[in-house]
C-alpha cells in the first residue's frame, strides 16, 4: 500500500486551534458502589477481510519476504496487535465471505479467483484457512470464523467446520494434519453469513432464517468443549440489522424465542458504518470542523440504534441471552485519491480516534446486550489500526485508542453522573464531554473522558461516591487539529502523553484538552 502522497498531505491539514478558549467546569460523579454489568473483551474484537491490502501486505508478506516475518506473516504487525490484546479476529469477511471457498486456500496447490466485490483483484488464496490460525495463533487471539451462506452450500460450511475443528479420526481431521497442524484448531465464534439482506445474497428475513437454522444445526464444532454443552461452547452469531432496519433484527429473534431442541443461536450482528451519505464522499484528510462535527454527529447514533434493536431483543429475549455483536463499524471515507478503486484505502486522524473512543462508551453502556463488536478493519483497510507501505508500518490514533482503553478489557461498568455541556459548529450540536467508569479485573477504578469540543478544554472535577480518590493519573490522547495524522514521516505525531489530575480545595479535577480522548486510574 502506498501512502507516500499523504504524507505530503499532512501539510495541508486546515488548522483548528489547540490553544483552549475559556476551559468550561464539567462535574463528573462515579458512584463506586454501584457497578454494572461486565463489560465484555470482545467489544474490542478486530477484522480483517481479504480487501485491498488487508491481508497481503498488510498481514501476510510470504516466508521468502525481506520484511520481518514469521512463516510469512509479518512480524511487526504481529508485535503490534499483541500490545493491544486483541480478543478475537473475524475472517475472511465481510462481502468477500459469501463468495469464499475454503477448499481454494488450502494445501501446495492453491486456486487464483478474482475479488469480485474489491476491485477486482486476483485473490491468490495464498492466505488461508491454516495460515489464519497461525495469525491468530501469533497474536494470542481468538477466531470469529464467517462461513459462506450466499454462495456455497451447507454441505460446504459443514465440511470447513470439520477441517478446522475435528481430531484425526476423521478424514477432515487427517487432511488439516497433512497440511501442518495435526492439532483440530478452535473456533469460539461462527458468523451464520455476512450482509444476507445485501451483498451476501440480498435475502428477505425469512428466506435468510429458514437457511440459517439449516447452519445453525449442521456447521458443528467438533471440539468436545466447544460443542453445544460443552465447557466453552462456540458462539453462533446470526445475521442481524443494517442500522435503523428491524426486519432482520424482528425475523431472527422471532425465530429464536419459537425454536425447538434442534437448533439455537447465541449471538445477532449488527452492522453500523459511520457514514453520513453513500457513497462515502468525505475525506480522510484535510478535512474542516464541519466535516469533523458531521462525522462525530453521525457516530453518536449508534446509541440509538442499539437501544432499537435491543428493545426488540427483549421482547423476545427479555432474560437477554443472545448478545448483540456490532461486527462491522467504523468510520467510512472516501478512498484516497491515487489509491486501487474498491480497496477502501483510508488516512486515520485524530477525529478518527475520538470516534472510536465514543463508540467504546457506548458499547460499554450497552453492556448487559453489546458483548461483542469488531472494527473494521484491521490493516490498510477503512478505520484501521495500522497501515503499511513494503516494510514501513505505522500506528493510527485509533489504534491508540485500543491500547488505552485496555484497562476496559473484561471491567465491570460503573455508573457515572454528568451533565455533558455542548458543543456547537454551523448548526450542529454534540455533547461537549463523555465519560465512562469502570473497574479492571483487579479492582482499580478507571474514568474514561472524551472531550468533543475542538476549541476549548474542560476542567473536570472528579466526584467518587464511596470512596476517597486523590489521584487521577493516566494518558491523553490529542494533537494540533483534529485532522491530525501520523505518517510514515512522522509516526508521532497523534500520540498518547500522560496527564494527571490535581487537588484543588479539596476536590481532584483533571484540565482535559480540547479534541482529546483521555482514560485514568483512579487512586485513594
Amino acid at each position: 500500500m502506498n501512502f507516500a502522497k499523504l504524507a505530503s498531505a499532512a501539510a495541508l491539514l486546515l488548522a483548528v486551534p489547540l490553544a483552549p478558549l475559556t476551559a468550561q467546569d464539567v462535574t463528573v460523579t462515579v458512584d463506586a458502589d454501584a457497578p454494572g454489568p461486565q463489560i465484555n473483551r470482545h467489544i474490542f474484537g478486530q477484522f480483517a477481510e481479504h480487501l485491498g491490502t488487508g491481508i497481503y501486505g498488510g498481514v501476510w508478506v510470504g516466508a521468502d519476504s525481506e520484511i520481518p516475518n514469521v512463516r510469512g506473516i509479518r512480524s511487526d504487525v504481529v508485535a503490534a496487535l499483541r500490545a493491544i490484546r486483541v480478543p478475537n479476529v473475524r475472517y475472511p469477511g465481510g462481502c468477500f465471505a459469501d463468495e469464499y471457498h475454503w477448499r481454494d486456500g488450502i494445501g501446495e496447490t492453491r486456486r487464483s479467483t478474482v475479488n469480485a466485490n474489491w476491485g477486482g483483484a486476483i485473490e491468490p488464496n495464498t492466505f488461508g484457512t491454516d495460515e489464519f490460525f497461525d495469525f491468530v495463533e501469533q497474536i494470542d487471539s481468538e477466531a470469529f470464523i464467517s462461513v459462506n451462506v450466499g454462495s456455497g452450500t451447507i454441505a460446504e460450511a459443514a465440511d470447513w467446520m470439520g477441517y478446522m475443528t475435528a481430531d484425526t479420526r476423521s478424514t477432515a481431521g487427517q487432511e488439516r494434519a497433512a497440511n501442518g497442524h495435526e492439532e483440530a484448531y478452535e473456533v469460539p465464534f461462527l458468523g451464520l453469513g455476512n450482509e444476507s439482506w445485501g451483498c451476501g445474497g440480498n435475502m428477505r428475513p425469512e428466506h435468510y432464517v429458514d437457511l440459517m437454522k439449516r447452519h445453525a444445526r449442521f456447521d458443528r464444532n467438533y471440539n468436545p468443549e466447544q460443542a453445544e454443552g460443552g465447557e466453552r461452547p462456540m458462539i453462533r452469531v446470526a445475521v442481524g440489522p443494517s442500522d435503523d432496519d428491524p426486519r432482520y433484527t424482528e425475523a431472527v429473534m422471532k425465530a429464536w424465542s419459537d425454536r425447538d431442541w434442534s437448533w439455537s443461536i447465541e449471538g445477532l450482528s449488527l452492522h453500523s458504518y459511520t457514514v453520513p451519505q453513500w457513497p462515502p464522499s468525505l475525506p480522510s484528510v484535510g478535512f474542516d470542523e464541519g466535516d469533523y462535527a458531521l462525522i462525530l454527529q453521525t457516530t453518536l447514533k449508534m446509541d440509538e440504534r442499539i437501544k432499537l434493536h435491543s428493545e426488540i431483543m427483549d421482547r423476545h429475549d427479555p432474560e437477554k441471552k443472545v448478545a448483540l455483536i456490532v461486527d462491522e463499524w467504523g468510520v467510512w471515507l472516501a478512498e484516497d485519491p491515487g489509491t486501487p478503486k474498491g480497496f477502501l484505502q483510508q488516512q486515520n486522524s485524530l477525529r478518527d480516534g475520538i470516534l472510536a473512543a465514543l463508540n467504546f462508551n457506548i458499547f460499554a453502556r450497552h453492556a448487559d446486550r453489546v458483548r461483542g463488536a469488531n472494527i473494521a478493519q484491521m490493516v490498510n483497510v477503512l478505520q484501521a489500526m495500522i497501515l503499511t507501505d513494503g516494510p514501513k508500518m505505522v500506528l493510527t490514533p485509533t489504534y491508540h485508542v485500543h491500547r488505552l482503553y485496555l484497562p476496559m478489557q473484561d471491567a465491570t461498568l460503573v455508573p457515572v453522573r454528568f451533565e455533558a455541556g455542548s458543543y456547537t459548529h454551523e448548526g450542529i450540536t454534540l455533547p461537549g464531554v463523555d465519560a465512562a467508569a469502570f473497574r479492571d479485573k483487579a479492582g482499580g477504578l478507571w474514568l474514561a473522558l472524551v472531550n468533543l469540543d475542538p476549541n476549548q478544554s474542560r476542567e473536570i472535577a472528579i466526584d467518587v461516591t464511596g470512596l476517597a480518590v486523590t489521584a487521577a493519573k493516566g494518558e491523553v490522547l490529542t494533537g494540533d487539529n483534529v485532522n491530525s495524522l501520523n505518517t510514515f514521516d512522522a509516526p508521532d505525531n497523534v500520540a498518547p502523553a500522560p496527564i494527571a489530575g490535581t487537588v484543588t480545595d479539596g476536590t481532584l479535577r483533571v484540565e482535559l484538552p480540547g479534541k482529546s480522548v483521555a482514560v485514568l486510574a483512579l487512586t485513594p
